[in-house]
């Protein structure tokens, strides 16, 4: 161990579209996950953990700003990061620590802090304010590509052609089934490896009495689902749980109009490069050969996290660093005949969560059922650095379950938000004959029941998740649920009006001056 008084180390890893049923530690029938089981048998393992959000930059909002997207108005992959919200990287650097990013944050800067032709204006991938980024590693992945070309591969077809299998497998028609053909590069060659390579080298320069904030953002299990040897051949795509699924896809188009959208409008070719047509065609073979692919991304990079534990033991400090291991959002990987994220379903926003601070190993190996959310993340590194949460913020810290002490009055549900709206096109909005503010759904999700509420009058949904855990029968106009939906309405917009922005809410001006607190000044504080 450091020191006393010395602060601990941060390691914040999110693996992208990592779904929370898939790890061997919450008993998955076919994953194998040794590296996150062993962060879990000497850490906290929530196997109730959500998504705030989704796309990517919606959902990492979210848990980088412990806000809601009611708050920090992260809608879309693009929608800019109002620069007045506070951050996780913000914080632990005024606590001095240099907070250094390997992989990507996908935070649109707010526009109106740059010059009309900053050509940051022109991505979605831009870094969160707060990091130093060691290594980025952006959706066109040309660092890692430049690489692989360093090393002897042929990294020519650039990003997403890197990604196609081997075989020359183009997947163009529909007939044509999906392969596990491996891609050109190998298992120590793939961007999981060269990051965690970067990071372990960077972890070499640090002093060993200087604390250090890392965030490791892998880009898998997120498509294009294809992965090297042996991961490509290591599930038998025979194996793995029943897709919770209509019995096509016509049906799961009739439910509801938002549904009817969505599945018009995945293409394959955004999840198998190459490929044609759309997903909701593809057949039951095929979606499993894809499921056995995404299941061998998750070992490979379970595979990687087994060498960032080595190498943070290596240089002793396994004892000193707090370990945050998560993902943004989920996949849905065939239930529903979808692939991807976003709607309300409980396969896109129901994500992984371990958390180990060797300071409290009262709970070590422990797993809780409480429901838990994105928002949690950013409160809960606060307050294991001894720094109280601002009370502004929509998260709760997760300090007591690590403590063994579940608090009495935690929350019983979950909540996400999804939004989508398309304000460059308008195409959701055309399709479905509402404005883009209309375009957006809120959900509350129970242990027995999940209701999801539209805006723009589109029919509310209502699952009973005792009897229907596919959520596949919306029982919302059910004379027999009126009640249940009435609750959980009710719910809804109590739990929306508690979490409106309270950034100058919560401070009050008096002839002593300011009562109570100020987001963003930090000396305000209680009176």
């Amino acid at each position: 161990m450091a020191g006393k008084g010395r602060r601990p180390n941060v390691l914040l890893i999110t693996c992208d579209q990592w779904r929370g049923d898939c790890l061997s530690a919450v008993g998955h029938p076919v994953v194998k996950t040794p590296n996150a089981d062993a962060l879990a048998a000497e850490g906290v393992l929530f196997r109730q953990h959500y998504g705030g959000a989704a796309p990517c930059s919606p959902a990492r909002a979210c848990l980088y700003t412990g806000l809601y997207q009611m708050n920090n108005r992260v809608c879309r992959n693009g929608t800019p990061l109002d620069a007045r919200h506070g951050n996780i990287a913000l914080s632990a650097r005024s606590l001095g620590y240099d907070p250094t990013l390997f992989g990507y944050t996908d935070v649109s800067l707010d526009p109106r802090l740059l010059a009309p032709g900053d050509p940051r204006l022109k991505s979605y991938e831009g870094v969160l304010p707060g990091f130093t980024a060691r290594q980025l590693l952006p959706e066109h992945q040309k660092p890692w590509l430049s690489w692989l070309k360093a090393r002897g591969v042929d990294a020519g077809a650039g990003f997403p052609d890197i990604h196609r299998p081997s075989d020359g497998a183009l997947q163009g028609r529909i007939d044509e089934a999906v392969t596990s053909a491996p891609p050109i590069y190998s298992k120590d060659e793939t961007p999981a490896a060269f990051l965690t390579g970067e990071f372990v080298r960077w972890l070499g320069e640090q002093e060993r009495d200087t604390a250090w904030f890392a965030h490791l953002s892998f880009l898998s299990p997120h498509p294009p689902f294809v992965v090297p040897e042996p991961y490509n051949r290591m599930y038998d795509p025979a194996d793995g749980p029943a897709f919770r699924r209509a019995g096509s896809w016509q049906a799961e188009a009739a439910s509801h109009p938002y549904l009817a959208y969505d599945l018009d409008q995945q293409q394959r070719a955004k999840f198998r490069p190459g490929a044609e047509g759309k997903v909701r065609d593809w057949g039951d073979d095929n979606f499993r050969r894809i499921r056995a692919l995404y299941y061998g991304m998750i070992s490979e990079v379970d595979a990687q996290l087994g060498r960032v534990w080595r190498a943070v033991k290596a240089v002793d400090a396994w004892d000193d660093t707090i370990v945050v291991l998560t993902s943004d959002h989920a996949e849905m990987m065939g239930d529903h005949f979808m692939l991807g994220k976003g709607g309300f379903f409980d396969g896109s926003f129901h994500i992984p969560l371990i958390i180990r601070d060797p300071r409290r190993m009262e709970a070590s190996g422990s797993a809780f059922d409480h429901f838990t959310e994105a928002v949690d993340i950013f409160p809960t590194v606060l307050d294991l650095l001894d720094q109280a949460p601002p009370p502004h913020l929509d998260g709760r810290s997760l300090k007591p379950f690590l403590e063994n002490e579940a608090p009495r009055d935690w929350r019983d549900a979950a909540h996400w938000e999804f939004d989508f709206r398309s304000i460059a096109d308008g195409h959701a909005e055309k399709h479905l004959g509402i404005a883009s503010r209309q375009c957006n759904l809120a959900a509350v999700r129970t242990e027995k029941f999940k209701y999801v509420h539209f805006g723009g009058g589109l029919p509310p949904l209502l699952f009973d998740l005792d009897k229907d855990a596919g959520e596949l029968t919306n029982v919302a106009a059910d004379p027999a649920y009126l009640a249940v939906r009435l609750e959980l309405a009710e719910r809804l917009l109590a739990w929306r009006a508690e979490h409106l922005d309270q950034s100058l809410a919560l401070a009050e001006l008096t002839e002593d001056g300011v009562a109570g607190h100020v987001a963003g000044l930090p000396h305000s504080g209680a009176r």
